[in-house]
């Protein structure tokens, strides 16, 4: 059936209706599409919701990109204006919240894939190149994560003492030092290495252990632990 001329989801067959389906399935049961087109609740003259999302998500190669495009590549397509743009970022800000409620001060942080997981989602949608510093206490809790240092699309400059007052501030036993590629490959540059040693170093004088440092790009992380580059914590398989 063609749905060209329906704007409105409630004018589809029950079957075709993503808010129907939901409930009656489960949000998890949806379409990155159908759950977008539930937000846009409705289309433009051109096309209905469904069809809407499917654009966005093809013009845009994902649903987290169609999240983080800027209002005007947006309003491009008819249907998306002010409004929707602006409750497209509120939606975004919500889900980082509640994700945020979840990562609670003092979780559990002893495995290399939980701090990854961690970092990846600080990270993972900055559009410049960040430095930031993850504090863990005795028993690899966490006690505080801080975004430190701003730099370009690919060079931050960062100040050794001014991590290291941090990570004594908040009484930390281990620390991870974190920086991500926006547009660039997971893996280490010379620069990288040679300031991970200089920071590992100074880290020791103040009986503060350096145990990881994590390169966070869109599709891959890259940790210096997992790459015998830098001296770890061995716990336990999964853990450093």
């Amino acid at each position: 059936m063609n749905h060209s001329t329906k704007s409105s989801i409630k004018e589809w067959p029950e079957q075709e209706r993503p808010r129907e389906r939901l409930l009656q399935q489960g949000a998890e049961s949806l379409s990155d599409t159908e759950l977008l087109a539930i937000f846009l609740r409705s289309g433009s003259k051109q096309h209905s919701a469904v069809e809407l999302a499917r654009l966005l998500i093809q013009h845009f190669g994902s649903l987290n990109r169609v999240f983080d495009a800027a209002l005007e590549d947006l309003k491009q397509f008819h249907g998306i204006a002010e409004m929707k743009y602006s409750q497209l970022m509120a939606v975004k800000e919500l889900g980082r919240r509640y994700l945020r409620h979840h990562l609670y001060q003092g979780m559990d942080l002893s495995r290399s894939d939980l701090i990854q997981e961690y970092l990846r989602y600080e990270l993972v949608g900055e559009t410049q190149e960040v430095f930031a510093v993850l504090c863990l206490d005795s028993q690899l809790r966490k006690l505080s994560f801080k975004k430190l240092f701003y730099g370009s699309l690919n060079y931050c400059s960062i100040s050794i003492n001014q991590i290291l007052r941090y990570a004594i501030q908040k009484q930390a036993t281990f620390l991870v030092i974190a920086h991500n590629h926006p547009y660039g490959q997971a893996l280490p540059s010379e620069t990288d290495l040679q300031l991970t040693e200089e920071i590992f170093q100074a880290c020791q004088l103040v009986e503060i252990q350096l145990i990881d440092h994590i390169i966070i790009t869109i599709d891959k992380n890259y940790s210096f632990a997992e790459h015998q580059q830098i001296k770890a914590v061995h716990l336990t398989t999964k853990s450093y």
